[in-house]
């Protein structure tokens, strides 16, 4: 919202008073085109137009990548590959599928599915695109076949969690969306935080997912309502963190063989300073 400043004049000679309707219209004018904008800076982007990934803001694998990688630490049944992620219509779509694949690590999966992050290509890179604090937001539809697990998140930087702040996980059968935030203990321990809110139609049309991300305070909201919020500092992340887009399978179970594949949808991602 941009604001404007006018001046208040103190005196006006007799003989000025033809002039003033002229000039106070071209001083209220330059001061409208002079003024600075107001709001918070956009820092990231993307609407995924054309039709490839802009390789200067995304990767499609953990920083542990060599010819595609997993989540070994939650048991998931995929491996990620780049060619299960593809833009189109101005989205980015992450296909799993059921495609028995044997990973760089030796082991076989029965999935093989879509990320993207702004980290690192590899472990050695330069991460795309990290910020502390601020608003992080995108417009998703997600799967809901059994046990995918379709998660939108912010992982640090700096290679380990937690911390971790999860703006949106469908995690099982209950179609609950899960709002996370997750940091370490004074004892060393990691620990966690989750709320829930209400089933929706997920997977039929798209909701809007933000986080809201200070240094004393975290917000979670979807469609503009607020579903969850933490307000101690000890639980809030204090340093530069990566977004991450997941369709991960068979989480927290196996996925059952009646499904064969599962699609997540994402457009308009925005990151804004704070």
């Amino acid at each position: 919202m941009a604001s404007m400043r006018t001046g208040r004049a103190t005196r006006v000679r007799r003989r000025l008073a033809v002039v003033l309707p002229v000039v106070v219209p071209v001083l209220l004018l330059a001061g409208c085109e002079s003024a600075p904008p107001a709001g918070p800076r956009l820092l990231f982007a993307d609407d995924f137009t054309g039709s490839a990934l802009a390789a200067e803001r995304w990767v499609t694998c953990y920083d542990w990548n060599v010819a595609g990688c997993t989540n070994a630490g939650n048991h998931e049944q995929q491996w990620y590959l780049p060619e299960q992620v593809r833009v189109r219509d101005g989205q980015a779509i992450l296909t799993a599928a059921r495609r028995p694949t044997t990973g760089s690590d030796g082991v076989a999966y029965p999935w093989v599915s879509g990320m993207l992050s702004t980290g690192r290509p590899n472990w050695s890179g330069r991460p795309r695109f990290t910020f502390t604090y601020g608003r992080v937001e995108a417009e998703l539809r997600l799967p809901r076949e059994p046990f995918s697990f379709p998660a939108f998140w912010l992982m640090p930087a700096a290679k380990r969690t937690p911390p971790e702040l999860d703006v949106v996980e469908l995690i099982g059968p209950d179609g609950l969306a899960r709002a996370t935030v997750h940091w370490t203990g004074p004892d060393g321990r990691p620990d966690e935080e989750t709320r829930t809110s209400r089933e929706r139609d997920w997977s039929g049309t798209f909701h809007r997912f933000t986080l809201d991300w200070r240094p004393d305070r975290v917000t979670w909201s979807i469609d503009g309502e607020q579903v969850f919020a933490v307000t101690d500092r000890a639980r809030v992340p204090h340093e530069p963190m990566e977004v991450l887009f997941t369709l991960a399978m068979g989480y927290p179970e196996p996925v059952p063989d009646t499904v064969t594949g599962a699609e997540m949808r994402i457009r308009a991602v925005r990151v804004w300073e704070r």
